[in-house]
């Protein structure tokens, strides 16, 4: 018995470490491209204007969101280890390629293959922290294992502007510096993780109910596409795609367009200012899903509705604000509201598209679900790149703030929801070993 939950204190800890890793990795060649415009818009031998760069992440994220309703799919069948691997390996070997052959069409197939590559990580990680925490810890536990991606994004940046414009002094380094770093990554991925407890001798999490032989041989002939077909049936599921998709449009359009909406605005703080003071946005995403996890695991008994409702009201309030901040020509106001807005954004964010997603998606099609609702997201991200470019800032944040409010409403109906797992696991006897909390957050 105590073996048993020293044995499953350590490999919580080893899977919430790499997977958290491996995810934060991911980030190093999403933003190499990013990176690498500044070296390309002064490059005579492959120029590249500002539509084709636009276009080249069109590329990118319409594949992303493809891959997301795909990966999870797989990720569900054949588990997340096989899944993962893959998408790291084919992003890191991309990278190379962009960073060695510079042509449009290389660029553009690259693009459409890192969008692919690159999605394979949200819904099949998730679900691997799913398989190893249960339902009353996984809001807290998904929380703090989102500031993963906050954090690759903050640091993928300057590590990748540092090999290419201070080391190197070129922007092909870019992509070459966090191609290594995804490699790396893979590497020990491949030697610490594990898809479940029951591949290390442990029992489940979450024990399914007991099948009959005969029950057993007809789940293993269902098709590949079983667990998506389970997920439309599922209204919970369903409304958090739509929340979702109403949400991510604000999140990339502040990171895509931030440096510049805010030198528009406010010019006197030169371009260098424009460019730092939107980090704010990006470092309040560190803390907004720890928080958020914590509220609907201690506060909120295992609910993840009420908190992501009542911080959709405040993002909504923040969102409304903004362009009245911007134009007050206040630095400290606007580095606040930002933080404001990260701290409300980030925090549904992690919870809609992680703990809620697994939670009602169930252990069958955790990862199904992460997919479809993360997926949802994506191609309203897609429009978080486009809308600020044809429309005036301060109809596009009024769009915005619309949209968080009414993913606020849409989750009002479900604001007493469970996950299936928290009512079984308070059924089981105490002493069950998993059901132990060892994981302190």
């Amino acid at each position: 018995m105590n073996k048993s939950i020293g044995t499953i204190k350590r490999w919580r800890v080893q899977v919430f470490a790499i997977t958290w890793l491996a995810y934060a990795a991911f980030y190093f060649t999403r933003k190499a491209f990013s990176v690498a415009k500044l070296g390309i818009a002064e490059d005579p031998n492959f120029h590249l204007d500002k539509m084709a760069m636009a276009n080249l992440d069109a590329v990118y994220l319409a594949a992303y969101a493809i891959g997301q309703f795909t990966w999870g799919i797989l990720a569900d069948r054949y588990g997340p280890r096989v899944v993962v691997m893959g998408g790291l390996i084919i992003s890191a070997l991309a990278a190379l390629m962009m960073g060695t052959f510079a042509t449009l069409p290389i660029f553009a197939t690259c693009m459409l293959i890192q969008g692919l590559a690159q999605s394979t990580g949200w819904a099949a990680l998730c679900k691997n922290i799913g398989s190893f925490f249960p339902a009353e810890q996984r809001g807290r536990v998904l929380g703090l294992w989102s500031s993963s991606y906050a954090f690759g994004g903050l640091v993928a940046s300057p590590f990748a502007g540092w090999w290419a414009y201070t080391l190197m002094g070129t922007w092909h380094a870019a992509f070459i510096s966090s191609a290594a770093v995804v490699a790396v990554a893979a590497v020990l991925f491949f030697i610490f993780q594990r898809n479940k407890p029951e591949d290390v001798g442990l029992p489940a999490v979450e024990p399914e109910p007991r099948m009959t032989a005969e029950e057993q041989a007809a789940e293993k002939r269902l098709s590949l596409w079983a667990p998506l077909r389970e997920i439309m049936r599922n209204r919970t599921v369903l409304t958090l795609g739509l929340a979702y998709f109403m949400l991510k449009p604000a999140r990339y359009a502040i990171l895509l367009w931030g440096p510049v909406i805010v030198f528009e605005q406010m010019p006197q703080v030169g371009k260098v200012g424009a460019a730092i003071i939107p980090t704010a946005f990006e470092l309040a995403g560190l803390l907004g899903p720890v928080l958020i996890g914590l509220a609907s695991d201690k506060i909120f008994g295992a609910r993840r509705m009420p908190a992501c409702i009542l911080s959709l009201l405040a993002l909504t309030i923040s969102l409304a604000f903004f362009m009245g901040a911007l134009q007050s020509g206040s630095v400290l106001l606007v580095v606040a509201l930002l933080f404001v807005m990260g701290l409300t954004l980030y925090g549904p964010d992690s919870m809609i598209c992680g703990a809620a997603a697994i939670d009602f998606g169930t252990a069958k099609a955790g990862a199904t679900a992460a997919g479809f609702v993360n997926g949802c997201g994506s191609v309203g991200a897609v429009l978080g790149g486009l809308l600020p470019g044809y429309f005036d800032t301060v109809t596009v944040f009024i769009v915005f703030a619309v949209c968080a409010l009414f993913s606020a409403l849409v989750l009002v109906p479900h604001w007493n929801s469970r996950p299936d797992g928290y009512k079984r696991e308070c059924a089981f006897v105490p002493n069950h070993p998993l059901l132990i909390k060892p994981f302190r957050t």
